[in-house]
């Protein structure tokens, strides 16, 4: 039996209606995809440069400071970061864009710094007109590593989905260098508008107070107690200036011995020689904030009333000495943990240093800018502080305080006296420079208390007097340069 032919279907024209279609929604879906993951490794990219590109160095002032990206975050402005000494604080300033800067400071080098930050303060803008500048030109140097970074991760990344894919070497070269030259101009994209904001911000920054604000130098403490218009010079400071750990002065008020003033004080040496009456105000553990410019508290009851505010009262003064600094700095405290520790140049105790530094530098300039300003203008005298280690530590090895760790010490008490020095010389005041040459720690007629002694490392007896002398040759330096002045002036 023959079977009928079977009848011919025609689908030619119904498969070429589908395919074109098919075709176009696979190279959408394809084209999607590729978008897609372009922006995805660009954003990664990106994110991952932020991550590990190293902030960059700019110097002004005789500072550097190091310039990055704080991590982005998803509001659209805010603070930037600055990290101070390891103390992380919110800029005062407002940046627009989701990534703003970080800045970061380390060390200070507060031989040159007081005397820029003084500038800063009188002459803002022509002073420090070029630290704007500099950050600007950081952050932008930053973003020019970050995006090669950036192009970096991409190209990494890139190659791994190529592998992946298993796409054969000429199209992994196409993939890659598209891919790369698509995630670079995306993150600059990013950059243009995350973080393009921040120049027009860092141009407000004229001294790193702009950046952290600070108190404005205010007037000086109202003056305290009665009138003294019988003295004629006013010593102000700490231990070293007070005489701690040597005899009382006679009839010691309270506050006398809460303060530990005696009677062998560089200051009684100074009334003895001239016939003065000087007011010695210094009192042990005072720092120029509690004890100088504000009141210091003593014990758990006793409040001593600032020292200046006292000698605001003395209005016909006529040398003001001033030995601050050591409290500051938590001298003993440093002194203390570079005896037990193995080293006393670890990271730990230099930050604390810096960070200390950093905040003296600032009380300091109060404090000279309130002598400066004093109506009956006195002569003031800077005291360095007196160095307590010789060449010879032998006696002090019980106490493991060996060369090296007193070699430290010694470093850290010199930027005390640079800063010091600097201060005196910035405002038109004299430094005096005690010399123990000789007469240090383990030598046979000691200027210094020994570690047993109630206060160790302080100057004793003959080491007050030695300060005296210091003081009074200086002085006497100062009235002949005074007199020789006033005879050329009625000569002409």
């Amino acid at each position: 039996m023959k079977l009928p032919p079977i009848p011919h279907v025609h689908l030619a024209p119904f498969h070429l209606h589908l395919q074109p279609n098919q075709r176009r929604r696979r190279r959408i879906r394809r084209l999607l995809l590729g978008v897609v993951a372009i922006l995805a490794i660009a954003t990664t990219s990106a994110w991952l440069a932020l991550l590990v590109t190293p902030a960059q160095s700019v110097s002004t002032a005789g500072q550097t400071i190091q310039v990055g990206a704080a991590e982005p975050t998803l509001s659209l402005s805010g603070p930037g970061e600055l990290d101070l000494f390891g103390q992380n604080l919110p800029t005062v300033l407002q940046f627009n864009g989701l990534i703003r800067p970080k800045l970061e400071l380390t060390h200070i080098s507060l031989d040159t710094q007081l005397a820029q930050f003084v500038e800063v303060s009188t002459n803002k803008h022509n002073a420090t007109g070029d630290l704007s500048s500099v950050l600007i030109n950081g952050w932008e140097h930053y973003f020019f590593w970050q995006t090669l970074i950036a192009g970096a991760f991409a190209v990494v990344l890139l190659l791994a989905v190529a592998g992946v894919r298993r796409y054969p070497h000429r199209t992994t070269i196409k993939v890659v260098a598209l891919g790369t030259l698509a995630a670079v101009a995306l993150n600059v994209g990013f950059v243009v508008a995350f973080a393009a904001g921040a120049p027009g911000t860092l141009r407000q920054v004229h001294s790193l107070d702009d950046l952290v604000g600070r108190t404005a130098v205010g007037a000086a403490p109202k003056p305290v107690g009665a009138s003294l218009p019988g003295v004629q010079a006013v010593v102000l400071g700490d231990s070293t200036a007070a005489g701690l750990g040597n005899p009382l002065v006679k009839n010691a008020s309270s506050l006398d011995t809460a303060c530990g003033r005696s009677s062998d004080a560089y200051a009684a040496d100074l009334a003895s020689v001239n016939g003065w009456n000087v007011l010695n105000l210094a009192c042990s553990g005072a720092t120029v904030a509690d004890g100088v410019l504000g009141a210091q508290t003593l014990g758990t009851t006793a409040i001593a009333a600032p020292q200046f505010a006292v000698l605001e009262q003395a209005s016909h003064v006529s040398v003001v000495i001033v030995s601050i600094g050591a409290n500051d700095l938590q001298w003993e405290a440093m002194a203390a943990m570079c005896a037990m520790g193995p080293t006393c140049d670890d990271q730990a105790t230099a930050a604390m240093f810096q960070a200390n530094l950093a905040t003296f530098t600032q009380d300091y300039y109060q404090l000279l800018h309130d002598l400066a300003a004093l109506p009956a203008h006195p002569r003031v005298l800077i005291n360095e502080y007196f160095s307590p280690f010789g060449s010879n530590v032998s006696c002090l090895n019980a106490e493991h305080l060996t060369p090296g760790k007193t070699a430290a010490l010694l470093s850290r008490l010199g930027t005390l006296n640079q800063v010091l020095a600097s201060g005196a010389k910035t405002f038109g005041f004299t430094t005096v420079v005690p010399d123990f040459s000789g007469h240090e720690l383990c030598t046979a007629q000691p200027f210094v208390q020994g570690l047993s002694n109630s206060a160790p490392m302080h100057p004793n007896t003959a080491g007050e007097l030695a300060i005296a002398l210091a003081d009074q040759q200086a002085l006497s330096k100062l009235a002949s340069s005074t007199a020789v002045m006033a005879e050329s002036t009625g000569s002409q």
